[in-house]
């Protein structure tokens, strides 16, 4: 059997955390920050989790992790 290649776009987006659950970084943090409050940026910084019904998909793109 060959090996199968790492995703790269999804090995830079996702990293998997110890108990097996996939860590995430919140999305509209990227430009027009002026226009956003304090607050909900602030929000955005802190990562999330995949929702269960994607883990299955971001798994098989990510074999060895």
């Amino acid at each position: 059997m060959p090996k199968i290649k790492t995703h790269r776009g999804a090995a830079k987006r996702f990293k998997i955390t110890g108990t097996g659950k996939i860590k995430r970084s919140k999305a509209y943090k990227s430009h027009i920050l002026t226009g956003k409050p304090s607050k909900r940026t602030r929000n955005l910084r802190t990562a999330g989790l995949v929702d269960k019904t994607e883990q299955k998909n971001i798994k098989r793109l990510l074999p060895y992790r």
